[in-house]
């Protein structure tokens, strides 16, 4: 009978596209990785592996075996699953990955109050934009993911996949302090429809999105540049090349030389935790998805919005919410 680890590194390889990879996501090394695979070829009686330019790939018996080790990898997830919810434990490893702005302004409060909450649960997280998590989700190789949509562009989620909304985020618009509109207690987006656009790269959600919510407005955006990272879309309206949208989650210091006016009609995101249905019956899963409404709760308490009306420069863009014991908080 082949052992479940022989049938978990296939399929970390098969995922990953390399033996070095594999290792990484089954934290062994290259070499055990390696000993597994020439042990599983031994038991099967045939090649799983061949060369693939700088890679490997799988051979035919090597995609025959890997449909069989999917399944068996998820009803092997659905018995643990099963024998947790009658435990009732919370315990265990669990993944949680996170586009930026959670990974810098929800996930570490939740995963801190997670941790202390249930000791023995090991939590692994990571940050990844959507198009990644979510596949990763449906496959198994990632517990919880959370993610965004738009007011106006709909999530489309797979049938597998249960999703719980934990909290709506303003977008704002981020000017040169500078700009002729940055005194401006509130903007209309016709009001920058002749405005050079610092923006997400194009195919992403969010560059997708401006593009859709500008057009709906008869405006055509005239993207001038790219940036992946709100801190550096702050740094390119600091230096006038541009206006930028900046959601209040996660959002850095506002920089000298920057003002963040609200927009109207007001501009929003909906962000969510995404898992697998038959992970809902993991207590740990569950646990995770409560603590990160939680923590959502915490993050959007009205003292933690920003004030209405542009900010000055050096202020920080989300107001602190009130202080909670260290316990409840973490360092």
């Amino acid at each position: 009978m082949i052992e479940l680890a022989l049938m978990q590194t296939l399929h970390a390889v098969a995922r990953s596209g390399s033996i070095s990879a594999a290792g990484d996501v089954l934290h062994i090394t290259t070499s055990a990785v390696s000993q597994r695979l020439a042990k599983l070829e031994r038991e099967v009686g045939q090649s799983m592996l061949e060369r693939h330019g700088r890679g490997v790939r799988l051979t035919d018996a090597g995609r025959l075996l890997l449909g069989y080790a999917e399944r068996i990898l998820s009803l092997a997830d659905e018995a643990e699953a099963e024998l947790d919810g009658y435990r009732g434990a919370v315990v265990g490893k669990l993944s949680i990955a996170g586009f930026p702005s959670t990974v810098r302004g929800l996930l570490p409060r939740a995963v801190t109050m997670l941790k202390r909450e249930h000791p023995q649960l090991r939590v692994e997280l990571s940050e990844q934009e959507q198009e990644g998590s979510m596949p990763l989700v449906s496959r198994g190789d990632l517990d919880v993911a959370v993610v965004q949509d738009w007011f106006n562009v709909p999530l489309a989620v797979p049938d597998r996949l249960a999703t719980k909304q934990l909290l709506e985020d303003v977008v704002d618009v981020a000017l040169p302090a500078g700009h002729p509109l940055a005194e401006r207690s509130v903007l209309d987006l016709e009001d920058l429809a002749q405005e050079v656009w610092i923006t997400w790269s194009p195919g992403t959600g969010c560059h997708d999105w401006l593009l859709h919510t500008m057009r709906e407005r008869g405006v055509e955006p005239r993207v001038g540049h790219t940036a992946g990272e709100h801190p550096t879309q702050l740094a390119l309206v600091q230096a006038g090349f541009g206006v930028a949208v900046m959601p209040r989650l996660g959002r850095d210091q506002v920089p000298d030389g920057v003002r963040i006016v609200p927009v109207r009609p007001r501009l929003s995101r909906r962000v969510y935790a995404v898992w697998r249905q038959e992970a809902g019956r993991r207590p740990a899963v569950m646990a995770a998805v409560e603590m990160l409404a939680t923590a959502a709760r915490l993050v959007t308490q009205p003292d933690h919005r920003l004030i209405d009306g542009p900010l000055p420069a050096g202020t920080p863009s989300v107001l602190p919410g009130p202080r909670a014991p260290a316990a409840a908080i973490g360092a």
